[in-house]
């Protein structure tokens, strides 16, 4: 047979912009409510339609700023209506909005802003003397924009600062959306470095939107312009998995949490808002569990709980369905994907399961979302069997995956086929179900957050009575897990628990000192030399940390 020229299709070249989610929101949904817990303490509430306007007037303050179309303007900011409009303005211009986690450390927070050469940084009161600590160590920034009104401005030592209120009421809302072609960059998200330093994410409109298209599908969120969306998860956390944009796709209410995510307050938002779906780390939803169950209320709306940034526990599904009537969606993702991979959702057939057969599928991370393709290979590169009982290395590809790391030349993560190596080990069975079973790595996911145990273990060997250091996650009934520190004396020294965490004090975040200390004598090794952490985990993996029963 011969060969041919492929025929060109008749259709619009319209491109796939950010701009066109506010738009339709505003076009088809303008009354719909986005509610906020703000940070200064009350309720805030307007429309799709004023988020649409705000976020043309703070398009256009940001070109008076000078913010040209590919500069990065940075964020600090909880899951807020501002924070909001922040993700339209700056990516409908054609500037790139970099969302940074607050909770990262300081030397990291500075180097990611100054990587990332972000000339404007937005920040919410919370975060101000966090910003006034680094303000000497950022190369790049020309202004920094307070998100509050004039009445709470702080008084801060920080240089060319705005408030945000003011700044885009001295703008008008007459803005046209430019546009442009679809893979021009929207947003940048950091990876947590858990091995060197952060990795940049660098985003398109393109992959952005077809991450929006597929999170609304039936089998991924499910939404529609019938629901009441909770974003738990933060917006710095890969875009809040999302939501900001399929949300205005579909045209569900939006419910801002602010910085209160304890469990009466989520309450309060759901029961008050009639909040029908949420999304959040394991470690939110144990908290609102118990406040439920301690104080006899309930969250009678709320029909869909997306869970991922670590396993969730059964026992977790389990009581969201039975004493409260809502589905647990365990998820799987990775900012290098948007981050959205595979959600458990049944397939037909599934009808007659049982409450036990149906927690123990819920334990998998779920099937793969059109556009994740996935594989698990072995240390060959080849191709295992989905067939449940093989595991290997975790492998993706798809429009929503980072072919490359933001100012990197090489990766070793990608492969010359375009498949991105995840760093987990899974299992997939016939159904299409993948399960994690192991870390490549041997990060500490405590929290929905993660942990290097190279770095606590780099800093315990620094201490002039450590011979050598290990450092693996262990249960712990609240955060998933916490890090215990094994810790080989050297000969003669009388050191103490108390002394090994002291020195952690101000070399790692608060969060990333181990919650406890165990002297031994020998730390066991590979015929290579390496840390055998297999062991390690198996030894210990019934050890009680001291913070358990604070839970």
């Amino acid at each position: 047979m011969g060969g041919g020229v492929a025929m060109e299709g008749l259709m619009m070249g319209t491109q796939l912009l950010i701009s066109s989610l506010i738009r339709n929101a505003d076009r088809n949904h303008g009354t719909t409510e986005i509610v906020t817990r703000t940070v200064e303490g009350p309720l805030h509430r307007y429309t799709y339609r004023d988020a649409h306007r705000r976020s043309r007037q703070l398009a256009n303050a940001l070109g008076s700023l000078g913010i040209k179309p590919g500069d990065r303007c940075a964020t600090l900011a909880w899951n807020t209506y501002r924070h909001f409009e922040i993700y339209y303005a700056v990516s409908g211009m054609g500037a790139v909005c970099h969302t940074v986690n607050p909770r990262l450390f300081a030397p990291q927070i500075s180097f990611i802003l100054n990587h990332a050469s972000d000339r404007c940084i937005f920040a919410d009161l919370t975060f101000v003397p966090l910003l006034e600590e680094m303000a000497d160590e950022l190369e790049h920034v020309e202004a920094i924009v307070i998100m509050t009104d004039d009445k709470h401005m702080p008084r801060t030592s920080l240089p060319n600062v705005h408030c945000y209120e003011s700044l885009i009421n001295g703008h008008s809302d007459d803005y046209d959306w430019p546009e442009f072609d679809e893979n021009t960059a929207s947003s940048l998200c950091y990876t947590s470095g858990t091995t060197g330093d952060p990795k940049g994410v660098l985003y398109s409109h393109r992959s952005s939107l077809i991450h929006a298209f597929r999170s609304g599908l039936p089998d991924c969120f499910n939404l529609s312009a019938r629901d009441a969306v909770l974003p738990v998860v933060p917006m710095f956390h890969v875009n809040a998995w999302g939501l900001p944009y399929v949300s205005a796709m579909v045209g569900c209410k939006i419910v801002f949490p602010g910085p209160a995510m304890d469990g009466a307050s989520l309450q309060e938002l759901i029961e008050n808002e009639k909040v029908t779906f949420s999304a959040g780390v394991p470690t939110i939803w144990l908290s609102l569990l118990q406040y439920l169950e301690e104080s006899g209320k309930n969250i009678q709306t709320l029909k869909r709980v997306v869970i991922g940034g670590s396993a969730t526990p059964r026992s977790m599904t389990a009581r969201f369905a039975e004493k409260h009537g809502a589905e647990v969606l365990h998820a799987w993702g990775m900012t290098e994907m948007s981050p959205i991979g595979t959600v458990n959702h049944p397939k037909y057939g599934m009808e007659d399961e049982t409450p036990d057969q149906i927690y123990d599928r819920q334990i998998k991370q779920g099937r793969e979302v059109f556009g994740a393709e996935m594989k698990i290979v072995d240390d060959d590169d080849r191709t295992l069997p989905n067939d449940g009982k093989a595991f290997g290395t975790l492998k993706v590809r798809g429009p929503s995956v980072c072919r490359a790391y933001y100012k990197e030349q090489r990766s070793d993560a990608h492969d010359e086929n375009g498949w991105f190596a995840t760093g987990d080990v899974a299992t997939i069975d016939p159904d299409g179900y993948m399960h994690v079973t192991d870390r490549s790595k041997d990060v500490i996911k405590s929290g929905g957050e993660w942990i290097s145990s190279i770095e606590l273990e780099n800093i315990a060997v620094g201490h002039p009575d450590v011979a050598e250091a290990a450092s693996i996650g262990v249960h712990h009934p609240k955060w998933d897990e916490r890090p215990l520190l094994l810790v080989v004396p050297r000969n003669g020294c009388d050191l103490t628990r108390e002394d090994m965490l002291e020195y952690f004090n101000g070399k790692v975040a608060k969060w990333w000192i181990p919650d406890d200390v165990v002297f031994v004598e020998e730390l066991p090794h590979t015929a290579t030399g390496k840390l055998l952490k297999i062991k390690l985990r198996e030894d210990f993996r019934d050890h009680v940390l001291p913070t358990a029963h604070q839970s």
